[in-house]
């Protein structure tokens, strides 16, 4: 279920909003105090903020450059100020669509529809394409790119490679290794893992910062170093 946060001084707005979005489908938290809001959207991590642009104290344009501080939700300005010039300040003031008032219930919930649709889009493109400076390693396609050069990597080769960059940093063992390569592990298949991660360096070496993102940890297994 996704989760919508609505900042919005005006009391009747919010509950006819809460009430119809809430029917659609939505778990929906409401707010008409700013500072509230803006705690909200660090608490609740919505999937998308609904945010008025005039209201006391902190208006919506401050409210939302804060919330871009710590976060890229997507944001949609609702406003009674509907000057070109305020829509243009809406949106590059961080929001991702700005709509005017009075607006029709429906065509709030499309727009929403369509910003989650775009949101969760980009999402699984990120989750799939994992990128360190000029390389790229793309889950769905099973291949590793450098500049946009394909390395020809063999399934095990590749395998490893993604092993080692989903843990950054950080030593892997042996022992991992061979459990996520062959299902299991004994010393016999240290010597198949250093012969295979020889190969994927050898298909790293056209560039020196390439080969050397594998590190050997002496005598214990990899390290694949993000910078």
């Amino acid at each position: 279920m996704n989760t919508l946060l609505l900042i919005d001084d005006d009391a009747e707005v919010l509950e006819i909003n809460k009430k119809y979005l809430t029917g659609e489908g939505f778990c929906v938290y409401t707010t008409s105090n700013p500072e509230e809001g803006i705690q909200l959207a660090r608490n609740v991590t919505p999937h998308c903020i609904l945010l008025d642009v005039m209201m006391p104290g902190t208006d919506g344009y401050r409210v939302c450059q804060i919330i871009r501080s710590f976060s890229d939700c997507p944001i949609i300005f609702l406003s009674g100020k509907s000057s070109e010039e305020d829509k243009i300040t809406g949106l590059l003031t961080g929001a991702d669509d700005y709509i005017v008032k009075p607006y029709s219930l429906r065509e709030l919930k499309a727009r929403i529809d369509v910003i989650l649709r775009r949101t969760n889009a980009q999402k699984n493109t990120d989750e799939n394409i994992l990128v360190f400076g000029n390389l790229q390693i793309r889950k769905l396609e099973h291949k590793a790119y450098y500049r946009g050069i394909d390395l020809e990597l063999t399934n095990r080769e590749y395998d490893l490679l993604l092993f080692l960059a989903e843990h950054p940093n950080r030593e892997v063992t042996f022992e991992d290794l061979g459990k996520h390569l062959f299902g299991s592990y004994s010393e016999t298949d240290r010597r198949a893992i250093m012969v295979n991660v020889s190969r994927l360096r050898k298909k790293m070496s056209i560039d020196f910062a390439l080969e050397n993102m594998i590190e050997t940890v002496w005598a214990k297994g990899y390290q694949f170093i993000k910078k």
